[in-house]
C-alpha cells in the first residue's frame, strides 16, 4: 500500500513534466518553427510549364506583439529572404497580412506593405485580401500593396507573362467579397489558371478550372489532433478542408497552414508553411 502511495506522485510528477513539455512545445517553438515546402504544380489532368516555379505565403497575420502574434517585421523580413532566395517565378499571397482587426495591433498597413514589397519575382507578385484586412481598411490595404508592386486580385484575373496562364484572385468568402463566376470572367475558355482565394469555402462554388487552386484562411486549425485533424475551423469550409489537398467534385485544392497565428499563440502538429510548387 505504501508502495503505491509512492508511485502516485512520481505519475503526477511526470504527467506535469510532459504537460509542461508540450505546452512549451505548442507556444514556443511549433509556432516559430516555419517549414519551407514543396509541392508538385502539375496533376494528372495539367501539365504546368517546364520549369515554373510558384510559391504560395499566406495568412503572415503582422504585428508588434510578437511575444503573443508571433510575426514580428524582422521575422517577416526573414521570411521574406527565404523566399526570394528560393527564387520563384511567381509569388501568390493568399491574404491576412495584418494580425487583429484594428489599431490594436500598433503595426500600420504602409509598414506591413513595406516589408511585403520586398518579394521579387521575374513574373509578379499577386495578392487577395483577407478577413482582417478587410477589417483593418480593404481599400487602403490593397492600395499599399499595390504601392509596392504588388498586383492585387480582387474577382479578377491577369494574365502571367509569357505564358498561356492566368494568375485569377477570389475575393473573401467570410466577409461577403468571394464572386468567382467574376473572377473568372475574363479567362479565355480552356486556358490554365493559377487561382488564390483566402477563405477555401470558395472553392465549394467555383467553377473547375485547369492549373493550380490555393487558399489561407484555416492555419490548418493551429492544433492538429493526430488521427483526427484539425479541432477548429474558421469560416464556412468543412473542418476536413483545413489543411492539404482537397477534393471536391473533380476539383482540386492546396491549403496551405500559413504563417502566423490566431486568437491563441498555439501551433501543435501543425507548423506554419510557405509552399513552392513547382
Amino acid at each position: 500500500m505504501s508502495g503505491t502511495h509512492r508511485r502516485f506522485p512520481r505519475v503526477r510528477t511526470v504527467a506535469a513534466v510532459l504537460l509542461l513539455a508540450l505546452a512549451a512545445w505548442a507556444v514556443v517553438i511549433e509556432p516559430r518553427w516555419v517549414a519551407a515546402r514543396a509541392e508538385p504544380l502539375g496533376s494528372a489532368t495539367w501539365t504546368a510549364p517546364a520549369g515554373l516555379k510558384v510559391a504560395v505565403a499566406g495568412d503572415w497575420h503582422l504585428t508588434t506583439r510578437s511575444a503573443w502574434r508571433i510575426t514580428s517585421v524582422d521575422r517577416a523580413a526573414g521570411i521574406v529572404d527565404q523566399i526570394n532566395a528560393a527564387q520563384p517565378d511567381v509569388i501568390l499571397l493568399p491574404g491576412d497580412f495584418l494580425a487583429g482587426s484594428g489599431d490594436d495591433e500598433a503595426l500600420s498597413i504602409e509598414e506591413m506593405a513595406a516589408v511585403l514589397g520586398r518579394l521579387k519575382a521575374p513574373q509578379g507578385v499577386y495578392a487577395v485580401l483577407g478577413n482582417h484586412d478587410w477589417w483593418h481598411d480593404g481599400e487602403r490595404t490593397a492600395k499599399a500593396l499595390s504601392a509596392q508592386g504588388i498586383h492585387v486580385l480582387e474577382n479578377a484575373s491577369v494574365r502571367l507573362p509569357g505564358h498561356d496562364l492566368w494568375v485569377v484572385g477570389i475575393g473573401d468568402h467570410s466577409t461577403g467579397h468571394s464572386q468567382p463566376d467574376k473572377a473568372l470572367a475574363g479567362v479565355p475558355k480552356g486556358a490554365a489558371t493559377l487561382v488564390m482565394m483566402h477563405d477555401p469555402f470558395s472553392f465549394a462554388t467555383m467553377p473547375r478550372t485547369e492549373g493550380l487552386v490555393v487558399a489561407s484562411h484555416t492555419h490548418g486549425g493551429q492544433v492538429s489532433v493526430p488521427g483526427y485533424g484539425a479541432l477548429l475551423v474558421p469560416g464556412a469550409a468543412p473542418r476536413e478542408w483545413a489543411y492539404g489537398w482537397i477534393a471536391h467534385k473533380g476539383k482540386r485544392m492546396y491549403v496551405t497552414s500559413g504563417l502566423g497565428v490566431s486568437i491563441l499563440p498555439v501551433r501543435f502538429n501543425m507548423r506554419p508553411e510557405w509552399v513552392m510548387f513547382q
